[in-house]
């Protein structure tokens, strides 16, 4: 199938272009998602049979701030792909989030409810996968990554989760995108076991120094992991 990703330059992007060499990656300047004679322009000139839509505002305390910027890449940029790719029967892949849960319980799995949300970027991404079910062929992805060595000083040993470091996540969503066709379902939790962060954050930075939700400029939930029984069983069936 052919793949025309959006979003080609942030890390998953980067991460997919490298390990699936024939996806079609617009640079922002071929490719505006916010605006909609862009898309169509380069929907004319790449023919794709699917989007795989990655571009994403994801500063999770910059969204409380620039809630209009965020909106306007996570929802209005989702809508206008989802309105392109429904005038033309392609196939759509979301990138979403874990945060679409409110994250008291952990273990979410695909066919739970999602919200209340916790954050404005949480809303907008919960929006966005709205939007994305408009068209008849689509496939949402919610996951959750960090990139390696872990970015930040301090991490919260009373945040659970069950995201991963890039290098892990990104070969999985690689995987799943090049089996599209023989993935019988809308949703689809690509994520490993549930830990903590303080937990993911030891794995790479033996430095890092504990911290508590409480001590986070934006609302976080408690235990936002995900149920990925859906996805370890498609891969053993594509393993037989």
């Amino acid at each position: 199938m052919k793949l025309l990703l959006t979003g080609g330059s942030g890390r998953l992007g980067t991460a997919l272009r490298g390990l699936m060499p024939d996806l079609i990656a617009p640079s922002l300047h071929e490719l505006d998602i916010t605006d909609p004679s862009s898309i169509r322009r380069a929907l004319e000139r790449h023919q794709p049979q699917a989007i795989v839509h990655a571009a994403a505002y994801t500063d999770v305390a910059g969204a409380e701030r620039e809630r209009e910027a965020c909106w306007r890449v996570n929802v209005e940029g989702t809508r206008n792909l989802a309105r392109s790719a429904l005038e033309r029967g392609l196939f759509f892949v979301h990138i979403s989030t874990d945060y679409v849960f409110w994250g008291d319980v952990g273990g979410y799995r695909e066919d739970d409810p999602p919200g209340p949300v916790r954050n404005y970027y949480a809303l907008t991404k919960l929006v966005a996968e709205e939007a994305v079910r408009a068209v008849p062929r689509h496939l949402v992805i919610r996951t959750s990554f960090r990139p390696s060595p872990w970015p930040y000083p301090v991490a919260y040993t009373d945040l659970y989760t069950s995201q991963d470091y890039l290098e892990v996540i990104a070969p999985e969503v690689a995987l799943a995108l090049g089996h599209l066709a023989q993935i019988p379902f809308d949703t689809l939790h690509i994520a490993t076991e549930r830990k903590s962060a303080y937990e993911l954050a030891r794995r790479t930075r033996g430095d890092v120094r504990p911290g508590l939700r409480a001590d986070s400029p934006v609302p976080l939930p408690e235990d936002i992991s995900l149920d990925n029984r859906r996805w370890q069983s498609l891969k053993r069936e594509w393993r037989r």
